[in-house]
């Protein structure tokens, strides 16, 4: 007997709906709709409070290599989520181009270095540029870290290419800008974020 029947038993043997199931093992009506007509498998978790709910052992339930193929889905899954994570915690790390002295300001004989709220000495155009791009990093970053919580793993591979795009024209512009400081950072920061996609990508297969 396939795990969607014996879900289906257990249920109507305890004179059970879907949504009465779904609401004590605390998981959407949707997912036992989803287990019970056999286009998905509950997660580990999932299966564990199945089998403590139902008195049965989770041996009972799936197969030893389903477990292990499920386990296996489970690992790659939180893998690419840490990539997802991890990248939109680097495009919140633009901030630092913002707030670090990276951009220069001389004055008589004397060159120093100035936040970008201060920075003056260049022109209208690229100044708002560079806030256009570092608060869009930003804005990804955020939004990457919010689509890790709720599980939205195709958008989140959406803004990873978006935020990439962002940091390939930060340092194409910056660099043609001249600023010494600050391109190769973003230079850094753009290696860092396509090391991680590329672990994603081979998490995803």
């Amino acid at each position: 007997m396939e795990f969607n029947e014996k879900l289906q038993e257990l249920r109507k043997s305890k004179g059970l709906t879907q949504e009465e199931l779904a609401r004590d093992l605390y998981v959407s009506r949707t997912a036992v709709s989803k287990w019970e007509s056999s286009r998905g498998y509950p997660g580990i978790d999932s299966l564990k409070e199945i089998s403590r709910y139902f008195s049965v052992s989770i041996d009972d339930l799936l197969s030893g290599e389903k477990l292990i193929s499920i386990a296996e889905k489970e690992k790659q899954a939180d893998i690419r989520n840490m990539c997802n994570a991890v990248i939109g915690a680097i495009d919140l790390f633009a901030f630092v181009l913002v707030l670090l002295p990276l951009y220069p300001h001389s004055t008589n004989e004397f060159v120093y270095s100035v936040n970008l709220i201060n920075y003056t000495q260049t022109t209208n155009f690229n100044y708002y540029v560079y806030w256009v791009i570092f608060v869009g990093l930003m804005g990804a970053g955020f939004l990457k870290i919010l689509l890790v919580k709720l599980g939205k793993e195709n958008l989140n591979c959406y803004m990873t290419k978006i935020s990439i795009v962002l940091s390939i024209l930060a340092v194409i512009f910056l660099a043609m800008a001249r600023e010494a400081y600050a391109t190769p950072l973003v230079f850094t920061m753009l290696m860092l974020k396509m090391f991680m996609y590329m672990k994603y990508i081979e998490y995803n297969k």
